[in-house]
């Protein structure tokens, strides 16, 4: 369990009252452990925080799997790279104590395609997610269970680096699979806003309030 936890440069921090859950940080391409937190205090005020920095490096920029070309992923190191998170979240949960059927996956770009990834290949990992400027990153070869799973996508109108039909794919992909999903397009492209934020916050407002 040490290896799979030092896998990963990361940053954890304690829940600041009584929220049992913590969120998995998940930065974009050129991030790194710090990027997230700010942005997770603010979803979720009272969670404990988990923040890896991906391992892979494109050019000097952190990611968490290789790509071939923009919007064109390495499918073989994104399997790998899945089961290397998915082994450090499990190793985490045992060292800093936080209870592991109550992670929510916070992932922006790069980090929301692989914790799409992890939905799709180990779904008991994470108990919800909020995805923002995700794609589909590929399509289950055999049927995935997501019931009981809800899901934040947060997509932008005139994002240039996703499609616009991937968010709409996606978000039908996971209902198909038995999940509740929320999505909530934004005016602007691939950048956060203010609004993304405050969606993404309410939302995770209402599932803590279902959850207790």
């Amino acid at each position: 369990m040490t290896d799979a936890l030092s896998t990963y440069t990361h940053r954890y921090l304690p829940p600041q009252g009584d929220d049992p859950r913590t969120l998995l940080l998940l930065h974009g391409t050129g991030g790194d452990e710090n990027d997230l937190i700010q942005l997770g205090q603010m979803l979720a005020p009272d969670a404990g925080l988990l923040s890896p920095r991906g391992t892979v490096l494109e050019n000097g920029a952190a990611r968490f799997f290789k790509r071939l070309a923009e919007g064109v992923f390495d499918l073989d190191d994104l399997r790998a790279r899945t089961k290397d998170l998915v082994a450090f979240i499990g190793a985490a949960a045992t060292k800093y104590g936080f209870d592991a059927s109550k992670v929510v996956a916070v992932g922006f770009s790069n980090g929301a395609n692989i914790a799409t990834s992890i939905l799709l290949t180990t779904p008991e990992t994470l108990s919800a997610a909020v995805l923002f400027r995700p794609m589909v990153p590929f399509v289950p070869e055999k049927p995935v269970s997501l019931s009981g799973k809800r899901i934040f996508i947060g997509a932008g109108e005139d994002d240039p680096i996703v499609p616009r039909d991937h968010p709409y794919r996606l978000a039908e992909l996971f209902q198909l699979c038995g999940a509740e999903v929320k999505t909530e397009w934004q005016p602007g492209g691939h950048s956060l806003t203010r609004a993304d934020v405050s969606k993404a916050y309410e939302w995770l407002e209402e599932s803590d309030s279902s959850d207790s």
